[in-house]
């Protein structure tokens, strides 16, 4: 088993409870990190928590929290702080989307679709920042999307997303002299593989009729690779940057997620 230094490390995870920051928090336990992961979802959290808890030696904990609010990401910092005593790597999971044509899409769906997806990561960035400048180096890896590049029926989530990518290059060109590396992982189509795996809040609670089995093929057959994503295939390259082994000198990248679906330039 190679060791990608990640054993003992302070790691805040938002939106940790289901389907890919589930996965994010399950990959981290099992590298024995110490780990506070944050979500809404109280009950599918704790069921998380419980989880994670039987996957390595690291100390783990949840709390809620909604990260579009700076209180409530203030507390998040200070509770990884109180338990942690430092932070090294900082996961901004949060995402939320609910896909349909952009003229039908009410002005506050669309400014929700900001506040969750590219609000919560400058607030949580902002705040992470004083305590990774502090501990000498460290890793922020955001979650982004396939849908940054463009994709029908998605134009806001996307450009939120777009947001999160540009942002990202710029913390990591401004703060890099701190050792403080920043990348993005952008999943294509990543589907949950049973019911556990996601929360009453999930964008995949009533979502059956928007991905049922005729278009999961459909979709299937448009990826180079021929297969759909899974949450852990997101958590591997999450793990892939937050790694001061493997990713130690990559910094400002936004990684394709999506069996070969996008290629950014």
């Amino acid at each position: 088993m190679v060791d990608i230094g990640l054993g003992g490390k302070s790691v805040l995870v938002t939106g940790g409870a289901s389907n890919i920051g589930r996965a994010i928090v399950f990959a981290l336990a099992r590298e024995d990190a110490n780990i506070v992961f944050a979500d809404i979802d109280e009950e599918q959290a704790q069921r998380t928590l419980k989880e994670a808890a039987k996957q390595g030696k690291g100390r783990i904990s949840f709390q809620a929290a909604d990260v579009t609010r700076e209180e409530d990401v203030n507390a998040l910092i200070e509770r990884t702080m109180a338990e942690h005593g430092r932070l090294d790597v900082l996961v901004n999971n949060v995402g939320w989307d609910r896909p349909s044509a952009f003229v039908r899409q009410s002005t506050k769906h669309w400014r929700q679709l900001i506040e969750v997806n590219l609000v919560s990561t400058i607030l949580c960035t902002q705040a992470a920042l004083p305590r990774l400048v502090d501990a000498g180096a460290g890793a922020i890896v955001s979650v982004s999307s396939d849908a940054s590049f463009g994709e029908p029926r998605e134009a806001v989530y996307g450009a939120a997303k777009a947001g999160v990518n540009t942002f990202m290059k710029a913390i990591a060109k401004e703060y890099g002299r701190h050792g403080i590396r920043c990348n993005v992982v952008a999943p294509g189509l990543i589907l949950p593989t049973a019911a556990e795996e996601i929360g009453t809040n999930s964008l995949w609670v009533g979502r059956d009729a928007f991905f049922s089995d005729e278009q999961v093929e459909k979709a299937r057959k448009v990826i180079p690779l021929g297969k759909v994503g899974r949450a852990a295939d997101i958590a591997n390259a999450v793990l892939f940057f937050a790694s001061p082994g493997m990713a130690g000198h990559i910094s400002g990248q936004v990684l394709s997620v999506s069996g070969g679906y996008a290629t950014p330039g």
